[in-house]
């Protein structure tokens, strides 16, 4: 495993992270607990030394499995997670809407105590905000409670998890400029837009990055094609067959990418996201061994040829060939992944 330090944190995390969301909610397939706390295990017995969650993540249940998983090895490893949603609030069944946020310094104070208490620590070393709007970021009295956590010693450092469909752009900028709060994007070779802006404004302030959804929730990792379908409580069965059709369009064009690298196209996919060196980490989404040991394997590529980086500028910037970019939404807000439709 190879490590970069999350710029504007003294926080040294492993390129490859471990996105806790995967074995703790059913949005990816439904995982025994015994058999994501055996995943994470061996994630650090990889060297994964970062692992991001959240407390909406299976309402609690995603810190908890951390915890679990981590029991009496606390200093080994790096804890990210989230906090914004009211838990108590119910969401309707049957989807994954978002639940109503919260931004108040008493709200703040008590999501931070819960998530200690589930995670059974004593301090989160990167606290983020769940997918903020930019009132949120905005809020003084917000980032004061925070600065009080800091000052507590609950919380290491502070940073912010850009979502999609809340406008991003302008939320993105603002955490990374103004607040000078780490962010993590969402960024992939099918995704780029608006990653690039942060990555660029990120550079410019010193302020690290860390990105999810390197595989573009599954499209880059050479698994799936147009007859693919997907379990009833898999988030991607709520998308329409017209947006794998497309997709596929466009992953179909990236041979020249994937075809006699010394990697696999899941590898490959990983490595081009670690290209900017202001990316810290990459949170993969794992649920068997096999395919967490390929994507932590992409470490050890080469760095991708700077002609095929110029010949994929030149195909993003076309869309692919098939029109105009596609409105960025999506329905699974607190799992922070894109939904094209």
């Amino acid at each position: 495993m190879k490590y970069r330090e999350l710029a504007g944190t003294d926080l040294n995390v492993s390129e490859i992270g471990f996105g806790v969301w995967s074995v703790s909610t059913n949005w990816w397939g439904e995982i025994p607990e015994e058999d994501g706390i055996s995943l994470m295990r061996h994630a650090l017995d990889l060297g994964v030394n970062f692992f991001d969650t959240g407390d909406a993540y299976g309402a609690g249940y995603g810190e908890e499995i951390l915890g679990k998983a981590f029991d009496g090895v606390r200093d080994d490893i790096i804890i990210g997670t989230k906090f914004g949603y009211d838990l108590e609030a119910p969401r309707e069944a049957g989807t994954h809407k978002e639940r109503p946020q919260k931004w108040d310094p008493e709200f703040v104070k008590k999501a931070c105590e819960s998530s200690l208490r589930r995670l059974g620590t004593d301090r989160i070393d990167f606290y983020q905000l769940h997918n903020p709007r930019l009132t949120a970021l905005e809020s003084d009295d917000t980032f004061a409670a925070l600065e009080d956590l800091r000052d507590d010693g609950k919380v290491r450092f502070v940073g912010a998890a850009i979502g999609p469909d809340i406008g991003w752009t302008e939320e993105g900028l603002y955490a990374i400029k103004h607040r000078r709060a780490p962010a993590q994007i969402i960024y992939n070779v099918l995704e780029q837009d608006p990653a690039v802006a942060f990555i660029n404004e990120a550079e410019t302030e010193g302020v690290g990055l860390l990105s999810r959804v390197p595989h573009a929730s599954g499209l880059l990792d050479g698994k799936y094609n147009r007859e693919t379908k997907f379990d009833a409580n898999d988030h991607r069965s709520f998308r329409k067959q017209q947006w794998l059709d497309k997709s596929m369009t466009k992953v179909e064009q990236l041979d020249f990418l994937y075809d006699d690298k010394s990697g696999t196209m899941a590898q490959t996919s990983i490595k081009f996201v670690l290209s900017p060196q202001i990316i810290a980490s990459v949170l993969v989404t794992a649920t068997e061994k096999s395919q967490l040991e390929e994507f932590c394997g992409a470490v050890d590529m080469p760095d991708l040829p700077v002609d095929d980086l110029e010949r994929l500028t030149t195909l993003y910037a076309d869309n692919f060939g098939v029109g105009e970019k596609d409105r960025i939404k999506s329905s699974v807000a607190e799992g922070g992944f894109v939904a094209v439709k």
